[in-house]
């Protein structure tokens, strides 16, 4: 979602929705199914691991390194934060182990929705998805969407209005993966879920939610993030429906 926001502003609106989808899906995070019987072949949205590596693909930059670091700057202005990086053991074994994310990666360039390198593509995605921070970093980031794209600090722009709403929009549709409609029901906040266990809600012109629980059920959400957003937008009526 951080990403996405980075490479509207780098490509346009245009150029990045050419090629990934805005519709929501019913299938695992990590499935490759739509991508075969879809016309044209492009991930249904930026969320699910097709959609995110495409995104993560058009990042500009002269190497990957300055693809990776652009992308680490962004999250850490986005969290006010410049001890945010990647942790490089975890960035190793996932490189190491994406069979099924390179499948995603070489059907997509069969079908020119992502050029270049695919083994620099996976070490930026790789290196994006091991970001660690605290949940303080993640409910400030919810906060700068909450605030349209504003540092809730300064009141400064960071990402352009028009373009955290695009996100916020995601967020509801698609950003707890096959599970976004019960939550959009149960919480009713634009909310990205990853499957390091962690959460990041957003309540519009309010504040920023960042939970972490490592267990997770089998739609890749954290069980107890789940249980303890439920609980809190109902204590203080969070839900934007």
């Amino acid at each position: 979602m951080l990403v996405l926001a980075l490479a509207i502003q780098d490509r346009g609106y245009g150029y990045v929705f050419d090629r990934v989808g805005m519709e929501p899906t019913g299938d695992p995070f990590n499935s490759i199914s739509k991508l075969e019987t879809s016309v044209p072949s492009k991930p249904l949205n930026p969320m699910i691991n097709a959609g995110a590596l495409a995104v993560t693909n058009m990042i500009k930059g002269d190497s990957a390194l300055e693809r990776w670091s652009r992308i680490r700057d962004f999250v850490q202005r986005l969290a006010s934060d410049k001890n945010v990086t990647c942790d490089e053991s975890v960035a190793k074994s996932e490189f190491e182990t994406s069979c099924l994310n390179r499948a995603l990666c070489y059907f997509m360039k069969q079908h020119g929705v992502i050029e270049g390198n695919i083994e620099e593509l996976m070490d930026i995605y790789t290196k994006q998805c091991a970001i660690e921070m605290s949940c303080f970093d993640l409910a400030r980031i919810g906060a700068v969407f909450a605030l349209d794209g504003k540092d809730p600090e300064t009141g400064k722009e960071i990402i352009p209005k028009g373009i955290a709403r695009i996100c916020k929009t995601f967020m509801v549709t698609c950003g707890m993966y096959n599970a976004s409609g019960e939550f959009a029901i149960k919480v009713g906040i634009p909310a990205k879920s990853g499957v390091s266990g962690g959460i990041l809600g957003v309540v519009p012109e309010r504040c920023g939610v960042g939970i972490f629980g490592p267990s997770l059920d089998k739609r890749g959400n954290s069980i107890a993030g789940l249980k303890l957003l439920e609980i809190l937008a109902d204590k203080n009526n969070f839900s934007i429906f």
